[in-house]
């Protein structure tokens, strides 16, 4: 008999965080919450069998494989992103997309590795804090539709992939100061891959307010929210 598994999803950005929880066959998510609240969440002071502590950095470049040097990954990241001298760079590889993707989590370092300190693994292991971009890539194969547009907001940041079933078509993020901007880059992107929001689902990873989603859903035949 499978038994289930108790899991925590933790997004972390510049003004705090919010988490997910899947336990006991339910799902039930937590509203935005301010950086001083961290040890006060009971929830982090439980153990889960899987911990997931995603953070908002727009910091990242997905590297062919082939092209990829490790010894250059500072340069790499630098071509494509603000990185600042003492900036730690990391990288994972994305062996689904033959992709390596370098990244830099010091814009949201000192929140996330306090998070990963609190919550634990039920093994004892403490969670790798891994930027959102890598979570929605991740995401993309549960995605049912053919186009599958998958997208994040948060502190001005817009974070954006889109694929054709198995096809990754973009994987970007655009400033944008206000949700207007921001829907201004989805539009513009759906425009260059000629994709027809009429017949296209959305889904963000971040929630959205009732007027956001009602935005949305006068261009695109459905929004949805994993």
């Amino acid at each position: 008999m499978k038994q289930n598994t108790d899991r925590i999803s933790i997004q972390v950005g510049l003004s705090g965080y919010s988490f997910k929880i899947q336990a006991d066959s339910q799902t039930r998510s937590s509203d935005w919450m301010g950086a001083d609240q961290v040890f006060a969440t009971s929830e982090f002071q439980k153990v889960y069998d899987e911990v997931e502590v995603s953070v908002f950095t727009p910091k990242f470049a997905l590297v062919p494989s082939q092209f990829f040097d490790s010894a250059a990954a500072f340069e790499i990241l630098s071509e494509v992103s603000e990185v600042e001298s003492g900036d730690e760079v990391n990288m994972i590889e994305l062996s689904e997309y033959s992709s390596v993707l370098v990244y830099s989590n010091t814009t949201g370092s000192e929140l996330s590795r306090v998070v990963s300190a609190t919550v634990r693994r039920s093994d004892g292991s403490m969670p790798r804090p891994l930027p959102e971009i890598y979570y929605m890539l991740k995401s993309l194969n549960d995605l049912g539709e053919y186009n599958k547009i998958l997208a994040s907001y948060m502190d001005g940041v817009l974070y954006l992939v889109v694929a054709q079933g198995s096809t990754l078509m973009l994987c970007n993020s655009f400033k944008a100061q206000d949700f207007t901007t921001a829907q201004y880059f989805i539009f513009m992107v759906m425009k260059r891959l000629q994709l027809n929001p009429e017949m296209s689902t959305i889904t963000f990873r971040t929630a959205l307010d009732v007027e956001q989603e009602m935005s949305l859903y006068r261009y695109f035949s459905k929004v949805d929210k994993i």
